[in-house]
């Protein structure tokens, strides 16, 4: 069987773990949490990033730092994970929905102005499969409407768009480190920061809403309660794994990348031939392999060729549901506009295996079944 996904791992993990253990510090903020941190800062030429327990809690960071209130509205694509909802929903915000660019299956940016309302307080692209929003467009708006931009990054790290890191253009990113991305420590995030006015309160509110991170650099001789916060902090034994991966990202990106070209090249006839459609990669926009999925031509033909691949040792997956669709959708936000493309586009797409080593060989096997389930329905 060819599974879904494989959590990567390089080899040096459990080393560094070690190394925790050995040294007795095992908490937040350790040596390996600063490791990454100032990896991403580096990579992505961020002002600051604070890894964080998830990506999820990154983007909750984030509506905090953003100052979002009970009946702010918040515009976002319906077709994402919850996370990018919930963090708004639990200040009290309104996701407003909008619908998606069938080819890149992003929030359409030519909707989101015709969505604002005087209550409207932030915009939420999210970057999906790690293929860059039209970002340009989008900084325009929020500039003109003084909103706030959190990017939803999570599947983002390692891609550009014009040249610029993903999560690093909105005044917020949000990165994922889950076991299903590119580079994991089991569950766990970042929050990209690109003022700094914003990082110490970041800080105070990441570390319980106390000065803690101040009195570690020996700023003040003690620390204290200062200001709301929570607990953000992953262990150091989770940086440890995660930095084992930073360390050879660049060899896992690539990758991944011979394994999504191998893929397209191989079902390109199919693509060709009107039996499904591949993924498109705008201009300037420099993509991560996050996934690769192709579009059935309906939900019962992707039912049909989900079944079909998986008799044949091959696990593939749908991705989500519309959340405006989902009962907390349309519970706590609202769609503007009509739904020409968000339902009809996800009931389509299957996304096919894609992890770090995966081999060529498993990627040719995985694209004949798919060839063979269009070859029998002929």
């Amino acid at each position: 069987m060819i599974n879904f996904n494989v959590p990567p791992f390089t080899g040096k993990e459990m080393d560094y773990i070690k190394e925790c253990v050995e040294n007795q510090k095992i908490c937040g903020d350790g040596v390996y949490t600063k490791k990454c941190n100032e990896w991403i800062e580096k990579k992505t030429n961020t002002t600051k990033c604070l890894l964080t327990t998830s990506c999820t809690h990154a983007t909750e960071l984030a509506a905090l730092l953003a100052d979002i209130q009970p009946g702010d509205e918040v515009i976002m694509p319906s077709y994402t994970f919850v996370s990018t909802a919930d963090a708004f929903v639990l200040r009290g915000a309104v996701p407003v929905f909008v619908d998606i660019r069938p080819d890149t299956m992003n929030i359409d940016e030519k909707l989101i102005e015709a969505a604002i309302t005087e209550k409207t307080k932030a915009i939420v692209p999210v970057h999906y499969a790690g293929v860059a929003c039209e970002m340009d467009t989008i900084m325009d708006i929020a500039k003109r409407y003084n909103l706030v931009v959190i990017e939803d990054a999570a599947q983002g790290i390692m891609s550009t768009y014009k040249g610029k890191a993903l999560g690093t253009i909105g005044d917020f990113g949000a990165f994922s480190f889950h076991e299903t991305k590119n580079y994991s420590m089991g569950e766990g995030g970042a929050l990209l920061i690109r003022d700094e006015k914003y990082i110490e309160e970041a800080e105070i509110i990441r570390e319980k809403g106390t000065n803690r991170s101040k009195f570690f650099r020996g700023q003040i001789d003690k620390y204290t309660w200062v200001n709301f916060g929570s607990s953000y902090l992953p262990s150091d034994m989770n940086a440890a794994y995660l930095y084992a991966q930073l360390e050879m990202a660049e060899e896992i990106n690539d990758h991944r990348l011979e394994c999504w070209n191998r893929y397209y090249e191989l079902l390109k006839p199919l693509a060709k031939e009107g039996c499904i459609e591949l993924p498109v990669v705008p201009e300037g926009c420099v993509h991560n392999a996050h996934m690769f999925y192709i579009k059935a031509a309906d939900v019962e033909e992707r039912t049909e060729l989900i079944s079909f691949l998986k008799e044949r040792g091959v696990m593939s997956v749908f991705h989500y549901i519309p959340l405006h669709s989902a009962p907390a959708g349309l519970k706590y936000g609202r769609f503007h506009g009509q739904d020409l493309f968000t339902t009809k586009e996800s009931e389509r797409l299957t996304r096919l295996p894609m992890f770090y080593k995966l081999t060529l060989e498993e990627v040719d096997y995985i694209c004949e079944q798919v060839k063979a389930f269009y070859t029998e329905r002929k």
